[in-house]
């Protein structure tokens, strides 16, 4: 999520940095668009980036997102106050800033003049929590799709065997499969790969154990998840990962917002009086996304709201992979209204009242359904949801 930045103060110093993986290229300008200094540091010596500061009191530090942004912002981070640390989107910047002539140095004094222009897309920087429980849910990722490569080759390896009869039982990987694999006796060199294949599912599954623990730890004390997951669907893996994407929810003014951010929204080109719905935004949180997506896949088999929201969108017509992106939209924008009210889920049977006008309703009496899912639904959380056996409760 982006944002342009404020124009610098009149005596502000601004202060562009090329971040590179070994060095940096820094140029610093004044209100007037003058030169005060340039040149570069290598990050073998990362004190010269705080004699740099300490040199122009006040300034203000702009770089882009690059692969270890953290390392700089981080080191600045004691020096300088949070809002005068800025991290430019570098692909918007990209846009803006395009030029024939680039090099770091160029690049470095661009940042710096469009920090003093107040034209830097400026990205959020989460809280350090943050970051660190990004990095173990990313390496938690990375462990669970090296696990499902190795239980394919495993797969692969014993569906090229002869005359092989596999136990009768529901997962191949569980106490039970894994027994038989371990007894099972193949011919060279199947069943020295399958025995290196079987370590190092062990080891991964280990590894991923490790991660989890080290999650839960994270989240000890955080209400946030507790809300998140009591969402029907959410699990504790799902629930982190949307908790520390989103970060602090007061980044984002209205439920919508979530939705863009998160990519649930299809992008739209209007031009002369016509409008077309296209793809889903690239630019977006995509592990955001997933989350969402995944977490509306199980929650339409186990909560009745969710499900029927999901079979209304199929018998209007829509293919199975709409009608879930809908029903993740709808996840995230209840999300939004739980965090920001700061409030766990709750499925409420609709009352007496309301199952007798939905009654009517259905018989051909004048109050038609539609109106009276408007009318008996009347919350913020997303637009009018069905009467079925279900609803959202109401703070």
């Amino acid at each position: 999520m982006t944002s342009p930045t404020t124009p610098s103060h009149n005596n502000a110093i601004s202060i562009g940095i090329d971040f590179h993986k070994r060095y940096s290229v820094f140029c610093a300008i004044d209100s007037a668009d003058r030169i005060l200094e340039k040149g570069r540091i290598d990050h073998s010596t990362p004190e010269l980036f705080i004699h740099l500061i300490q040199r122009h009191p006040g300034c203000r530090v702009v770089f882009e997102t690059t692969m270890n942004w953290a390392w700089l912002y981080e080191l600045l981070e004691p020096h300088l106050v949070h809002k005068d640390i800025i991290l430019a989107d570098a692909f918007k910047t990209r846009i803006i800033a395009e030029s024939q002539v680039k090099n770091d140095k160029v690049d470095a004094h661009i940042l710096a003049r469009l920090l003093r222009a107040g034209m830097i897309c400026e990205v959020h920087i989460p809280s350090k929590a943050a970051r660190q429980r990004k990095e173990v849910l990313r390496q938690r990722s990375f462990f669970v799709r090296q696990r499902t490569r190795v239980r394919n080759r495993i797969h692969r390896l014993l569906g090229a065997q002869h005359n092989l009869q596999l136990p009768q039982c529901s997962d191949l990987f569980g106490k039970r499969g894994l027994g038989f694999l371990d007894k099972l006796d193949l011919p060279a060199p199947a069943g020295l790969l399958l025995k290196q294949q079987l370590d190092m599912l062990r080891n991964l599954q280990s590894r991923i154990a490790e991660d989890e623990a080290a999650l839960k730890t994270m989240h000890e004390d955080s209400p946030e998840l507790t809300f998140v997951q009591s969402i029907p669907g959410m699990g504790p893996i799902l629930a982190a990962v949307v908790v520390s994407e989103i970060d602090s929810i007061k980044r984002f003014g209205s439920a919508q917002k979530l939705c863009g951010y998160a990519g649930l929204c299809p992008s739209t080109s209007s031009s002369g009086g016509k409008t077309h719905q296209g793809r889903l935004m690239s630019r977006c949180n995509k592990w955001l996304r997933w989350a969402f997506v995944e977490a509306a896949w199980v929650s339409v088999g186990c909560s009745p709201y969710f499900g029927d929201h999901y079979k209304r969108k199929r018998a209007l017509g829509k293919k199975a992979n709409t009608a879930i992106l809908s029903t993740a939209r709808r996840m995230a924008r209840i999300t939004w209204q739980l965090l920001t009210e700061k409030r766990a889920f709750e499925s409420l049977p609709p009352s007496q009242k309301t199952k007798d006008q939905a009654g009517g309703a259905l018989k051909g009496s004048p109050v038609s359904v539609k109106g009276l899912e408007t009318a008996a639904i009347s919350t913020p959380l997303s637009p009018a949801a069905p009467i079925m056996d279900w609803m959202v409760a109401e703070a």
